[in-house]
């Protein structure tokens, strides 16, 4: 995929301020990595709701993920997906007119779904927006608390989420110590540190750390600590 031209975009910031926002980590045959010491939160249209962008290409529209901050009481709009969207719920309950999701839930609207998402308590969200294949149409709600993990390589433990295509997505529990062999990512590989500390050769992810690496990119992970990442493969091509 070649890099896409910046464009100038205009947002608000928290103090109420205009930013020119310049899309974010698009070119996606680069590397990208954010820790949570480079987390910028930014108000979104509903003021009680905040985002920290980690790839956006537009200010409402396009392909994004982002981490998304519910405050207490929270609600957005009724709002249409139109290529769908993918939740994991990493603190606190995320509501809608269809449920209630504790944190380990993992949810996937499919393109032309729609909903009223709201946080009677509050939450914080990993989300993933306008990346889905048009014929993925799976609904999908898992809470990954009550699904048993399966023995994956070594002592990885793997818990599937949805596969579609090349695309497959999981959560992979990392016991203490665990190495994993040296390997290449044939469609590239996204991660987010869910909880512990996720490491390798180009360098160390605490909990809240998002890295991204292109097709054919290739490392040795490892872990000193008991680690929960989420884990997106071969949807880089």
């Amino acid at each position: 995929m070649k890099p896409r031209k910046p464009t100038l975009i205009t947002v608000m910031g928290n103090n109420g301020a205009e930013m020119e926002f310049v899309p974010l980590r698009m070119d996606l045959t680069e590397r990208a990595v954010m820790t949570p010491v480079h987390y910028q939160w930014l108000a979104s249209p509903s003021q009680t709701v905040e985002r920290m962008p980690l790839e956006r290409e537009a200010s409402e529209t396009g392909r994004t993920t982002s981490l998304v901050r519910y405050q207490p009481g929270a609600a957005f709009a009724e709002h249409a997906h139109p290529r769908g969207e993918e939740i994991l719920v990493l603190e606190g309950v995320f509501q809608d007119e269809h449920g209630d999701y504790p944190a380990g839930t993992y949810l996937r609207n499919p393109p032309g779904s729609s909903h009223r998402p709201r946080s009677q308590d509050g939450c914080l969200l990993f989300v993933k927006l306008c990346q889905f294949a048009d014929d993925d149409l799976a609904q999908i709600r898992i809470n990954t608390n009550q699904t048993p993990f399966v023995q994956g390589h070594g002592g990885l433990r793997v818990l599937p989420l949805h596969q579609h295509g090349t695309e497959g997505t999981a959560l992979v529990f990392w016991p203490k110590g665990e190495r994993f062999v040296p390997h290449t990512h044939v469609g590239g590989e996204e991660i987010f540190v869910i909880s512990g500390c996720f490491q390798d050769e180009h360098g160390l992810y605490p909990k809240g750390s998002w890295l991204r690496s292109p097709h054919l990119s290739s490392h040795h992970p490892w872990v000193e600590e008991d680690t929960l990442i989420y884990v997106k493969t071969g949807h880089l091509i």
